[in-house]
């Protein structure tokens, strides 16, 4: 379609804070259609002329009524108040393009006769081509290649100025035979470049492919190797955490009496760290004495379920606390940043039974004691560990007296063995406060345990909850797979049920997905996407 005529009214009111347009200058319009041609061609308008001169000049351009009729199917208007842009701006803009410009012959024979009412004896007057080019919004190379070619169709007795691209013209794409590529070994299927020199094809072939999400991208981390026995206590675990099993609604518990354990290593720095920078800019110099023994320090978390109130307010964060494993030493000899006999901060690199019993009794009891809501503190409060050797037998008695001298009711359990993703805080919380504290430089032992502290602190309580919605879908994942751990969390779109306020408190269970994991059959099954068992889960 050709894009020629701009019109516009003068009569429009224009603003009178503005200067005011002169009208004995020549307006240069840029028009839409500067997208497919070159930025030059623009038509030029001269408002001194009146309105028969207009028709005119306009009837010079327009010489047939097919033009006018395909003309008129895209007007532009033009506003003279506003400044035109100019090429650069057009050019940052994205506004060209260095793709030609593909005429239709009903275009080309346009472009003829326009080019024979501007010869004389089949020669062009001067001017003619860029006169065209201008008017039609093509590069005069293509108004000199259409003259050509009718003058040289002449010569034969029938001038033919149709192009040569009939129906589907252009490279052929390149199909690939995905059999062919699900037999490619795994080992060779580790990048783009590794797959397509197996499968002896181009790159881009590949990538087009998984751009339109014929082939994905999968991350796959190892995990652990399951005995039947694991996976049969794993299932155990899971349905004790659901009220109500024999009746028309199982559900999972609240989880609010459970406080969730476990220890992490956190480092003062990254071993490679991404930033971004200005053009100019210089790359940050980083530098230690060895990247294997980067500083680092080990903390105890303890982290119980939120509480929020009908209004969703918060009653209770659920950060029980976070406590490192350090120790104050005099410094043995004098530095630049400090003297001899200096208390300085060390890591302990080493954590037994014997002090983690000490931390678990003098630090996460008496913080207990403090910050669990006073209504609920008849309760038994459940602490929640892995199965390391360091840590605390449920049984152990001098924790049992511990307890009873701060008058609490708390139990140890210890989740099933080879599996993270029943603790929430493997499950996720861990990552979020690895993110966080790296945002705070650390260059000492001091100055990194305030940032992970500040980093606890600081971290939404609702992100909290959903960590343990995530957890409850975890155990319904376990339970469909009988205790594998070769399954996919479903996504829940937790926020958009927030804001909504439908975010469930406790996810459902359906009576079918009980009854066949406590039929005593734990053999393997096979799960769909859809699977039923998840219906009815949010209701």
């Amino acid at each position: 379609m050709v894009n020629f005529i701009n019109t516009f009214d003068l009569n429009l009111p224009g603003n009178e804070e503005e200067t005011p347009i002169n009208v004995h200058e020549q307006v240069q319009v840029p028009t839409q259609a500067c997208q497919e041609g070159s930025l030059n061609h623009r038509r030029i308008f001269d408002l001194n002329i009146g309105e028969e001169g207009y028709q005119d000049s306009l009837n010079e351009d327009i010489f047939d009524e097919e033009l006018v009729q395909l003309g008129q199917r895209n007007l532009a208007i033009i506003d003279l108040n506003q400044t035109p842009p100019s090429e650069e701006d057009e050019l940052q803009s994205g506004r060209t393009s260095s793709r030609r410009r593909i005429l239709s012959n009903d275009e080309r024979r346009l472009i003829h006769l326009a080019l024979l009412k501007r010869s004389v004896n089949g020669k062009l007057r001067k001017g003619s081509r860029t006169e065209v080019s201008q008017l039609f919004y093509v590069s005069t190379k293509t108004i000199s290649r259409i003259w050509k070619q009718a003058k040289i169709s002449a010569m034969y007795g029938k001038v033919d100025i149709s192009h040569r691209k009939m129906k589907n013209y252009g490279r052929k794409r390149v199909e690939i035979d995905l059999e062919q590529f699900q037999k490619v070994p795994l080992s060779r299927r580790t990048s783009i470049r590794s797959s397509t020199c197996a499968m002896n094809v181009s790159k881009s072939s590949l990538h087009r492919n998984f751009k339109h999400g014929k082939i994905r991208r999968n991350t796959n981390p190892i995990k652990p190797l399951l005995k039947e026995s694991n996976k049969k206590v794993r299932v155990e675990f899971c349905l004790s955490m659901i009220r109500n099993r024999i009746g028309d609604d199982p559900k999972f518990s609240d989880m609010f009496n459970v406080i969730h354990i476990d220890e992490k290593w956190f480092y003062i720095t990254k071993n490679c760290e991404k930033f971004y920078l200005m053009s100019g800019e210089h790359d940050p110099d980083r530098a230690c004495k060895s990247k294997n023994f980067l500083t680092k320090v080990m903390f105890l978390e303890a982290m119980a379920r939120p509480r929020f109130d009908s209004d969703r307010n918060e009653t209770f964060s659920g950060n029980i606390g976070i406590f490192p494993f350090i120790t104050k030493q005099p410094a043995k000899r004098s530095s630049v940043n400090m003297s001899a006999g200096t208390l300085e901060t060390k890591a302990i690199t080493s954590v037994g039974k014997d002090l983690s019993r000490s931390y678990l009794i003098h630090k996460v009891l008496p913080t207990i004691l403090e910050k669990w809501p006073a209504g609920d503190r008849n309760i038994t409060i459940t602490i929640q560990q892995d199965n390391a050797r360091t840590h605390v037998d449920p049984n152990d008695e001098e924790f049992r007296l511990a307890v009873s001298r701060y008058g609490l009711n708390v139990q140890i359990r210890c989740q099933p063995p080879n599996y993270p993703d029943l603790n929430i805080l493997d499950l996720g919380f861990f990552n979020a406060i690895q993110s966080l504290h790296q945002k705070d430089p650390a260059r000492i032992v001091d100055d990194l345990v305030i940032a992970v502290k500040k980093a606890f602190d600081i971290y939404p309580s609702i992100k909290s909850n959903r960590i343990f919605l995530t957890l409850q879908q975890c155990m319904i994942q376990i339970m469909k797979y009988r205790g594998a751990n070769n399954y996919k969390i479903p996504h829940m779109n937790m926020k958009a049920l927030e804001r909504k306020r439908k975010l469930p408190l406790q996810l459902r269970c359906t009576p079918k997905l009980i009854e066949d994991v406590t039929d005593g059959s734990m053999g393997p099954k096979i799960v769909k996407d859809n699977d039923q068992s998840l219906r009815g889960m949010f209701n």
